[in-house]
Parts: structure tokens; C-alpha cells; sequence
């Protein structure tokens, strides 16, 4: 159980710079701006609870490269843990009460798990904790008590899943302190799920928080919703020569839930229509067997949205295919056919109530005219989309040409990410 004092000798340790060194990468400077982060947010936690046994706790974001909503029919992706990370100085205590303090978002609550009220405090957060909490009782697993400091610099509403970090990241907390580290990282992910499909009525899959959860370059096939099929990928071929970035296009994505949830909605329209629950019960060629019954009764976009759904599977097999042949050049060209369907097929790289703001598909332009150009590269929109980021994948000897051609046409920030191999995690277990 390390005390404050351990903890910031851990920090100063030979065997934390090579945890950070897993987690953020070898480049010296980022591993000591990185000791600095964790120092503070110790220092944030004695400033605000005195005392306790800490533990330092590192969820990441994700990355979603193919497959893109797919998760919610049972669907195939491929999704990526990055360098991006919620964090916390958590220490356990034995009254029962649960106290957060989050330094990004300025909230500070409590949680009395021996009252069965809510708080006058109905934060997003406060919920989403409260539905996480529910989600642990509804699976049999135990709770008790801790107080955690939490930080986060993954990019809030724009697709690299900032609520689904925070969720691995209190599920890794309570799992270490009251479950012998015993769950699995897909239970952890449908608590996570849970807590957003009933505290904001949100559709969403399970893809972000297993991304979160799990670490690495990944595989997901959902036909068995109870027990996914995970697959570790070698990333190495497209690291090697490839930078990957997240670039914000001036608007987030956190009033869009009716359009997400439109998509799910529709999918699974049109498998009703055909007798089934989701697309995944069903083949590519009964959608075009019933190609005017379904336009008459669901709609052409519902259709289109189906017909995405079955490419993207495709495309999920064929890029895994080329990861593991080391084949580049099939992986970006697939890369590029994703997001060139989510943009034509999926629709949703704008919102279909402000037609006149199309940050991402202005943004896809103008990368697509960069890689045109260029002759090589990917790009698609990122995550949910409609708002938010767009995705570059480019060769690293046209990523300083990139982002400066990006900051002239008005980009206020680019995020070079790097996919690091642990999901949510107890730091001090590395």
C-alpha cells in the first residue's frame, strides 16, 4: 500500500519512467512533462483529502479506424487505445462514500453508498458515476468506498471517447480496490455501456470501452454480444513509415445525440423490416432482394446506412488480412474507402440541421487535397462523427508539410497520436 511519500519516489523511479515510456512513448521531454502531470495531480490530492494509500490509475482514449458504427448491430471494427489518457491518484477508505474531484472539468462530488438518494448535484458526471455504480451492482460485483483526483487530456466531445476513458477508469478503480483486479475488460465495458445507454439515453456500443479498456491495436467482432471476439493486431507494418493524427475542426459533438442515435435507429429499422432484430441476423444480398420494399417503408438513407454496414465488415476482414501480410498500401488504400463510406453512405460527417457548418467534411477536403498531391495517405472522419475530428494517417516525411498546411487554413491545434499497448490500467502494476 504506498503512501504519499512512496508514491512520489515511484514517480521519480527508473521503473515509472519505464511504465510512462509504455504508456506515452520514449521522447524525453513527453516523459517528463508526463512525471510533472502525476506529481501535480498527487499534489491535488493531498491538497484535498490529506491522506490515504494512493494509487495512480491511466485509462486511454481510442482511436476508431475502421468499422465505423457498426458495434451497435453487432458489427466489425478496428479501434486503437492511444497516448491520450484520463488519469487518477485514488486511495481507498472504509466509509462507504465515494468522493471525485476532476481538475479538467472543475466538478467535486460525493457518492454516500449507504443512501439510495440522489445528490442535488446532477452533473453529467455525477450520473454517469451513479449509472457505472448501478452497472456494478446489476453484474454482481462488490463496491465500497474511495477518493480519487482525476485529470484528463483526452479531447472532450469530438470522437476520441472522453466519457468512455472516464468509465474504464473508475471501472479499473473499483475493480483493483474491491475485486481482486478480477474483472474482465468486457464486463467492465458493458458497465460502462450501462451506465451511458441508461443515465443519457445514449445508443451507444460497446466499441469505445473496450477500446479503452483493452489496449493495443485491436479487432472487435460483436456477433457474440455476450463474449466478443478480440484480436490483437501488428501495427508495426504502418508505424514504421505512418504519424497518425487527430485534427479538431472547430466544433464538438456533445448536442448531437438524436443524430448518433439516429443511426442505430435506422439500422435496426430496416432488420425489423426483414423480421430480424440487427443487420448482423441478416446477409447484404436481403437488402437488395427487398431493395424497394425497404426504400418505401424505412427510408433511402436507412438503406444506405444498412449497406455501410455490411462494407465495413468487409473492409474490417480485408484490413486485418493486410496487417498481417505487412501490406501498407492495401491498409490506407481500406483506410480511405471507410471513411469515404461514412462520408457517402453512413452520412455522418455533418449535422442535417446546420447544413451550412461542415467543419469535418471541409477539413476531409482539404486533407484530401493534401494527400492527393502527395500520393499517399488516408484520412476519414473520426469517431461518432457529424462534429468533432477528422482522422490523418500520413507518411512521416509529409507530416511537418501537413501540419502546416493545416494551421494556414485556420486549425488551432493537431494532435500527433501514438498507439500504446496497455488499456486502462493500475500504474503501479506495470
Amino acid at each position: 500500500m504506498p503512501s504519499i511519500t512512496e508514491t512520489f519516489q515511484l514517480i521519480e523511479s527508473k521503473e515509472f519512467q519505464r511504465a510512462l515510456e509504455s504508456l506515452y512513448g520514449d521522447v524525453p521531454s513527453i516523459i517528463n512533462n508526463q512525471k510533472q502531470r502525476y506529481k501535480d495531480l498527487v499534489q491535488e490530492y493531498i491538497n484535498k483529502y490529506s491522506e490515504g494509500d494512493v494509487f495512480l490509475f491511466s485509462s486511454p482514449g481510442r482511436s476508431e479506424i475502421s468499422g465505423n458504427h457498426t458495434d451497435h448491430n453487432l458489427g466489425k471494427v478496428i479501434a486503437a487505445s492511444i497516448n491520450m489518457d484520463c488519469i487518477g491518484a485514488a486511495a481507498k477508505n472504509d466509509q462507504n462514500i465515494i468522493r471525485i474531484k476532476s481538475i479538467t472539468y472543475n466538478e467535486d462530488f460525493i457518492i454516500d453508498l449507504n443512501s439510495s438518494g440522489n445528490s442535488l448535484n446532477l452533473s453529467g458526471t455525477y450520473t454517469l458515476v451513479k449509472g457505472i455504480l448501478d452497472g456494478f451492482e446489476r453484474y454482481g460485483y462488490k463496491l465500497g468506498g474511495f477518493d480519487v483526483c482525476i485529470t484528463s487530456d483526452v479531447i472532450s466531445a469530438a470522437g476520441v471517447s472522453s466519457s468512455a476513458s472516464f468509465e474504464m477508469l473508475i471501472c479499473s478503480i473499483i475493480n483493483f480496490f474491491y475485486n481482486n483486479n478480477e474483472m474482465d475488460v468486457v464486463t467492465c465495458a458493458k458497465i460502462g455501456q450501462y451506465a451511458e445507454n441508461s443515465e443519457w439515453n445514449k445508443q451507444s456500443g460497446l466499441l469505445d470501452q473496450i477500446a479503452c479498456g483493452y489496449g493495443g491495436l485491436i479487432s472487435i467482432d460483436f456477433k457474440n454480444i455476450e463474449a466478443p471476439l478480440i484480436t490483437t493486431l501488428n501495427f508495426s507494418s504502418i508505424d514504421k513509415d505512418y504519424e497518425l493524427f487527430i485534427v479538431p475542426t472547430g466544433a464538438n459533438h456533445a448536442d448531437l445525440s438524436e443524430e448518433y442515435s439516429s443511426i442505430p435507429t435506422e439500422m435496426k429499422a430496416v432488420a425489423r423490416e426483414l423480421g430480424k432484430n440487427v443487420l448482423r441476423e441478416l446477409e447484404k444480398q436481403d437488402i437488395l432482394d427487398n431493395l424497394d420494399k425497404l426504400r418505401e417503408s424505412v427510408g433511402d438513407r436507412a438503406v444506405l446506412r444498412a449497406l455501410h454496414f455490411y462494407e465495413e465488415n468487409i473492409r474490417v476482414d480485408q484490413q486485418v488480412e493486410a496487417l498481417t501480410g505487412d501490406n501498407a498500401n492495401s491498409f490506407i488504400k481500406l483506410v480511405n474507402e471507410s471513411g469515404n463510406s461514412s462520408w457517402k453512405w453512413l452520412q455522418n460527417c455533418y449535422s442535417n440541421t446546420t447544413p451550412s457548418t461542415q467543419g469535418v467534411t471541409l477539413y476531409l477536403a482539404l486533407t484530401e487535397l493534401f494527400i492527393k498531391e502527395k500520393g499517399a495517405g488516408a484520412c476519414r472522419v473520426h469517431g461518432g462523427g457529424f462534429a468533432g475530428v477528422i482522422m490523418a494517417l500520413l507518411p512521416k516525411e509529409y507530416t511537418d508539410s501537413y501540419k502546416a498546411y493545416m494551421l494556414s487554413f485556420g486549425v488551432e491545434q493537431i494532435y500527433p497520436v501514438r498507439i500504446r499497448k496497455h488499456g486502462a490500467i493500475n500504474i503501479n502494476l506495470l
